[in-house]
């Protein structure tokens, strides 16, 4: 009989991830296309000192001019140019600050369709790269000059509301991320009131508004923790450390919601008997180059290797599955007990689909029953639990649940499988 372990969790790894970053000085090179909203206080400026102050690095440049849409960028030669020279990490977009939040038939001729070529452009140059969406806000008041004919724009509530839904639906459609200002600022204005993150135009941003919008950036690139954040511009210590706890609250502690690292790659293997062989089936996401250790020191790096061991014993089998410089390991225990006799992997005994999920997600089994299943965030508590009274097949709805990388255990008393799952809506 063979057991099968799996010596982490995404939860194991997002700690070591996290202590890594804190525990390392990073360098990030940045593009910044957008218009007078970034150009404002010097966002990509000030973002830099930010970073500074956490002794990281923020390399940048800049396109923005004012009042310029992703339609304009598509064919401004000077956006086209920085994009084209590529290394950069991050290419950050941000929409003329209404049209998002326009009717539907709007959005989805003069928004969707340039966010997207903007993308496969950052693609086709900077492969590496990953497009970052800049979510902007409402405006303070509302959009008065669009009342008439789109109401919902009238009050700041109504338009706040729908930048949010058409920034997280482009994000969706572009699998890209997304640096949520707008939704920071949504937090400030309803927990510190008293901070004014408006210029007098009621639009723009003032420099406290900057400030949370660099802090936030500052999150979402570097995947670190705000509130070590020094440097407070020229508010005061009391403001500063409230728009870092904001933005600790909203991003630091939520990067799945906003699809931080939802795309980095992610090791997953399954495996079965082939005559006195194992071939290995390899269901790794998001990366393109994999190193396998069979722990009895072999190694390969084929996608799906095919492996026979020499003994009986037990093998640490793992594979790194890697995209540009991002990586992720999974190892299994293997344990041979009869020279050239292979038992049944467990982990292939399910069918996971669909990944991702969005509306549900279906629990195959094809031998072994198993009495429960648990869904977890990537903090390992469980969020939804559910009883499968021994069914092979089990249909756990979702629909409650945010986008986001969950871990996904199947167990009964003697045994447990172990798997990440990814749900988008």
């Amino acid at each position: 009989m063979r057991r099968l372990l799996k010596y982490h969790t995404f939860q194991f790894l997002c700690c070591i991830l996290l202590i890594q970053y804190a525990s390392s000085q990073t360098t990030k090179q940045v593009l910044f296309l957008g218009n007078s909203y970034t150009a404002a206080n010097n966002l990509p400026q000030l973002t830099a000192q930010v970073a500074l102050s956490c002794n990281d690095t923020l390399i940048y440049d800049s396109n923005t001019p004012g009042g310029y849409t992703f339609e304009m960028h598509t064919t401004n030669p000077t956006t086209l140019a920085k994009i084209a020279i590529g290394n950069w990490d991050y290419v950050v977009l941000q929409e003329q600050s209404q049209l998002p939040a326009l009717q539907n038939y709007v959005v989805e001729q003069d928004v969707f369709p340039y966010a997207s070529f903007l993308d496969s452009l950052i693609n086709l140059h900077n492969p590496c790269a990953e497009t970052m969406l800049y979510m902007t806000w409402g405006r303070k008041n509302g959009d008065s000059g669009f009342c008439p004919s789109w109401p919902p724009v009238c009050t700041y509530e109504g338009m706040d509301s729908l930048l949010h839904l058409r920034y997280m639906m482009m994000a969706i459609q572009n699998d890209a991320v997304v640096s949520p200002v707008g939704f920071v600022w949504n937090h400030i204005r309803q927990n510190y009131p008293s901070i004014e993150l408006y210029s007098g135009d009621e639009s723009h941003p003032s420099v406290a508004g900057s400030y949370a919008a660099a802090c936030c950036f500052y999150t979402s690139i570097f995947r670190k923790n705000p509130e070590n954040i020094s440097y407070n511009s020229s508010l005061s210590q009391a403001d500063a450390d409230s728009i870092k706890k904001a933005v600790r609250t909203v991003v630091f502690d939520n990067f799945s919601e906003w699809f931080i690292g939802v795309y980095d790659p992610s090791a997953d293997f399954s495996f079965q008997i082939n005559d006195n062989s194992i071939a290995f089936s390899n269901n790794s996401l998001f990366s393109d180059t994999y190193f396998w250790d069979f722990g009895d020191g072999n190694n390969s790096s084929d996608m799906n290797p095919t492996h026979s061991f020499g003994s009986t014993g037990n093998y640490q089998v793992s594979l790194i599955a890697s995209h540009c410089d991002m990586h992720d390991t999974l190892i299994q225990n293997v344990d041979i007990l009869i020279m050239n006799v292979l038992y049944p992997n467990t982990h292939s005994l399910f069918k996971i689909y669909p990944i991702p999920a969005s509306d549900f997600l279906i629990v195959e089994n094809s031998d072994e029953l198993y009495s429960h299943i648990d869904i977890c965030d990537m903090k390992g508590q469980t969020i939804l639990h559910i009883q499968t009274n021994e069914q092979k097949l089990v249909s756990i709805p979702i629909q409650h649940l945010h986008n986001g990388i969950y871990i996904l255990k199947i167990q009964n008393e003697h045994t447990s499988s172990i798997h990440k799952i990814i749900i988008t809506h």
